[in-house]
């Protein structure tokens, strides 16, 4: 009975259909194609899956509270963008300059957040409109053609973020340990903290949660930013790894983002979410 019991648990929570699936889809693809499970190919997935994982974590929670943010693909291409342009230019050491890119993500998410909870324009065109700006100030900076990228090669911030290393046949990014640290962080916010039980109220009835003393605008522009943010870095992750900055990079990721996200189980509508089920999702 408690075996029977057990096993209606599991079923019911949101994450067992997303593991179903990924268990399904790697059985499928290794029947196809053997080399699918070899791993040379699971360290590519690994080391592009993890860019858009991080930016999928922050959009768990941001979801979990009831809103979109579809400028992070184009995001993640301005970052590295500026990012380049400066230090190419001289303006800036390559440090510097992926801190004011950070910084200027940061600032793009309080606008979404502004103009989302202040003005009560709809999340989705809010950012969309955003997607339009960065993506098409990213093409200004550079007139449409890629940054130069190779001085990076063997620097510390490389290192730090995306050094490389073998496990036996496997390469290791550690950017795979960014994102497993983001797991672990933002999964105990929303699930263990009075934090994530603010971003689980503000997105299943933002009154009620107001009238419990929720300052529901500050939990949705901080989301906002941290979506920005955490958009940014994987851009710069990204273009570390690739040695390539390029205004049209991160084109149509929002899309892929968001249904990792809605895969993993967070309610599209708000109100409830799961890192777990997300990073299942990812993968």
């Amino acid at each position: 009975m408690e075996n029977h019991s057990f096993v209606q648990r599991l079923i019911g929570r949101s994450e067992f259909g997303p593991l179903v699936l990924l268990v399904v889809e790697l059985v499928v693809f290794w029947a196809i194609n053997p080399d699918f499970l070899s791993p040379q190919n699971i360290s590519n997935i690994l080391a592009f899956t993890v860019e858009l994982g991080l930016i999928a974590l922050a959009m768990t929670l941001l979801m979990t509270s009831g809103e979109f943010d579809l400028s992070v693909g184009s995001l993640f291409g301005f970052s590295p963008v500026l990012m380049w342009t400066l230090y190419n230019s001289g303006v800036t050491s390559l440090e510097v300059g992926l801190l004011i890119a950070l910084v200027v993500a940061a600032l793009i998410g309080l606008v979404n957040g502004w103009f989302v909870t202040q003005l009560k324009i709809p999340s989705f065109l809010v950012t969309l409109g955003m997607l339009l700006v960065v993506r098409g100030t990213a093409l200004f900076i550079t007139d449409g053609f890629p940054q130069r990228t190779w001085s990076a090669e063997g620097s510390w911030l490389a290192n730090i973020l995306v050094g490389d290393f073998y496990v036996g046949p496997f390469r290791i990014y550690a950017s795979l340990f960014w994102f497993i640290g983001a797991a672990i962080v933002l999964g105990y916010v929303l699930t263990q903290s009075r934090t994530g039980n603010w971003i689980q109220a503000a997105g299943g009835n933002p009154n009620a949660a107001r009238a419990r003393g929720v300052n529901v605008n500050r939990v949705k522009v901080g989301l906002f930013v941290l979506s920005a943010v955490m958009a940014s870095l994987a851009g710069v992750i990204s273009s570390l790894r690739t040695s390539a900055a390029n205004p049209n990079s991160g084109t149509g990721y929002e899309l892929e983002v968001i249904a990792m996200v809605v895969i993993g189980g967070t309610a599209l509508t708000g109100g409830r979410g799961t890192i777990i089920g997300t990073v299942l999702g990812i993968l």
